[in-house]
This record gives structure tokens, sequence and C-alpha cells, in this order.
């Protein structure tokens, strides 16, 4: 899978880049949890949920925020890293002008900056999130949630409680014009270790394929 260096606002993030031979492919992107406990985007959740929409036809990018990796800046609070993806979105978009769908996929404090890519960008058509840490951010700015999308977690969870997750989703719910799916994943925890990380995969292109095959947003 081909390394890329690609510009971001605060200069050069490192990613990893996996096209399909189709020019039409779908296109989606992959943001890894918090750069201050080791998140990365070689984390196994992230590095299993780029593989899982690959393996579904999608041409993935997933990449270091700022001052990960070989990615230049500094962790920014958030704020910096949604323009890191709105820059890793903008370059996957410019290779692959011919896509009719886009998603957006994140784990953890992935989640959290995916949802609010999804509140920028009109053209993502679906999101993932995974363990989003409604315990610790604030998810209110989804006033409406502009698509459809899955939320997934662990009823393990100790780093983001299963019942804030639940609040959250209930919330989303409540809101007209979209369908926001629910899985929780028996006695797995914030990482989805084994054996949790197939089922995961599993719910996540059951989720995906089914979206596909759907005309709606």
């Amino acid at each position: 899978m081909p390394e890329v260096i690609f510009p971001g606002p605060e200069g050069r993030l490192e990613g990893r880049y996996h096209p399909q031979k189709e020019r039409d492919a779908p296109i989606a992107i992959v943001l890894h949890p918090h750069p201050q406990f080791g998140g990365t985007m070689n984390n196994k959740v992230v590095y299993n949920l780029h593989y899982a929409f690959y393996n579904m036809g999608f041409t993935v990018l997933r990449f270091n925020f700022r001052g990960v990796g070989r990615s230049q800046g500094e962790y920014d609070q958030g704020i910096g890293e949604l323009s890191d993806a709105a820059s890793a979105l903008d370059y996957l978009q410019s290779m692959n002008n011919n896509s009719k769908h886009c998603w957006v996929a994140g784990f953890s404090f992935g989640a959290w900056i995916g949802m609010q890519l999804l509140m920028r960008r009109p053209e993502i058509t679906g999101f993932v999130s995974v363990s989003p840490p409604a315990n610790m951010y604030d998810f209110s700015f989804l006033a409406p949630c502009p698509s459809s999308g899955l939320i997934i977690n662990g009823t393990g969870d100790r780093v983001a409680p299963p019942a804030d997750t639940q609040s959250l989703v209930g919330k989303l719910q409540e809101q007209k014009g979209i369908t926001i799916t629910h899985q929780e994943v028996e006695g797995a925890g914030h990482f989805f270790e084994e054996p949790h990380m197939d089922t995961l995969t599993e719910s996540v292109t059951d989720y995906v394929k089914r979206r596909l095959t759907e005309s709606t947003r």
C-alpha cells in the first residue's frame, strides 16, 4: 500500500493510500484515536476499518494527524485536527473526482473529528463512528446531523461509557430525515480487543454494503 505525503494546513501529512482500479469507486477516509494517548493511523481499529472499506471496493486513505509519525505540526485540541481531516478529504477527492459516494470513518477521538467533518462537508454520504467519546467531547454540534450513519461501541467500554453513547444516539435518532443505526458489541472494550475485532469489521461491512445498495442518504 503506497505511503503518501500530502499538504496539510501546518505542513506535510503522512498517510496510506489504497486506490481501486475502478475510476468511479467510492472513497473513504479513516481517522485515528487521540494523538496524545498513542493514537496513530496504524491503530488496530483504524487499520481494520481501512481494510474493511477497501475490501468493499472503496478507495481508502488513512493518515496521521499533525505531530504524529511523519506528519508536521503539533497537537491542536481537535481544531487543527479537523482542518487536517478536511485537507485529507480534499487530497482524496482530487485524485478521485468521479466518486459517487464519500464516507468518513473514525475511532474514538477520530469519531469526534469525523462527525465534525460531516457537518462541514455536505458531499459525505455516510459515516461510521466507533467508540465515540461522548463523555469527553460535546457532540451537540450535530444539529441537525446531515447524513445517516452507524455508531458502534462495546458494552464493556470503560473509556467512553455505553450510557453516554446511548444518550448521544437517542438525541440523534430524534432527528428527522436521517437514520442513525446503533450497534453494541457485547463484552467489547473501547479498543475491540480479540475476539471482538471480527465482530466490529463484520458489522461495519454489513452496514456499509447495505447502504451502498440504497439510493437514499
